[in-house]
């Protein structure tokens, strides 16, 4: 049976179309739903649009697909914001399926569970999940939120590009102390999803937008040292223009290479793994275990 899963992200949407077995399809649309939400509260009307176009496109890829069953979360810009009931609303009607709430608990539970059941990861991983609006580092043991991402970063202390004098000191500040009481024994960092697999095309030089996988690529903290140094004095129209990165992460990617950084540094390791296998996976093998 063909299953349908969904992530309707802060930054991007997200459907994974698979039998278990096969991966019959793995789409991502960079929408922006969560833009201001951490000022205003609201999901804006360019965002929803937006969001809704893509998950038109994705209800009828399903339809074509033969989808037995599908299902569809939201994460950190939906629980922020108060008028998410209506957008789930006509989410439901491009989707067949009304998206399910979920918290940053679960949100890390289902990222560890999509990558741990790949036979790869022969060490306890810790898996790190950055979000427009959060990011996860979840063990076997269970796994935290931390309201920050990429899209929330850059909007609180980065909004400029090139970034100002003081603006990435302060994005560094900012994410360093988000994750300063964090203390995991497990040092094999996998890292998931579009920031770290953008984050690890343009460290690799790999046209990962529409092209290449990097699944299982190493990711060192130097690496992202340079990109913050190549990034920073950039303009969006520059950033965008980089073959590895989707251009629609341009305004944020500078945002959720500090996110990165800061990870890492945290956990102690010079060194992590990218996985092309998260949150998508995860609700997939549930959906799958239905009797």
């Amino acid at each position: 049976m063909n299953v349908g899963v969904v992530d309707i992200g802060t930054n991007s949407m997200r459907l994974l179309i698979t039998d278990g077995t096969t991966e019959l399809g793995r789409w991502v649309e960079v929408t922006g739903l969560g833009r201001g939400v951490d000022r205003t509260g609201l999901l804006s009307n360019a965002g929803i649009e937006d969001s809704l176009a893509a998950l038109r496109r994705f209800g009828a890829e399903m339809d074509d697909a033969g989808v037995g069953r599908r299902a569809a979360i939201a994460t950190s810009a939906s629980r922020d914001a108060s008028n998410r009931e209506e957008f789930f609303d006509r989410a439901e009607t491009a989707l067949g399926v009304r998206p399910r709430l979920i918290s940053g608990e679960e949100e890390a539970r289902l990222a560890y569970s999509g990558v741990s059941a790949e036979s790869r990861w022969p060490e306890p991983i810790v898996v790190s999940d950055i979000g427009g609006g959060s990011t996860e580092l979840v063990t076997s043991r269970g796994g935290t939120s931390y309201v920050i991402g990429s899209v929330r970063l850059t909007e609180r202390v980065m909004p400029s590009r090139p970034a100002l004098p003081g603006e990435l000191s302060a994005a560094r500040a900012l994410a360093a102390a988000v994750f300063a009481e964090v203390d995991l024994p497990e040092k094999a960092l996998v890292g998931v999803a579009g920031t770290w697999t953008s984050l690890a095309a343009m460290a690799h030089h790999r046209p990962s937008h529409g092209g290449e996988p990097v699944h299982g690529y190493p990711l060192t903290r130097a690496d992202l040292t340079s990109l913050i140094e190549l990034l920073a004095p950039m303009t969006v129209e520059e950033t965008a223009a980089i073959p590895a990165l989707d251009p629609k992460r341009a305004p944020v990617i500078l945002g959720g290479a500090v996110v990165a950084e800061a990870v890492m540094a945290a956990l102690g390791v010079e060194v992590g793994t990218v996985s092309e296998h998260d949150i998508l996976d995860g609700l997939a093998m549930e959906l799958l275990a239905l009797p």
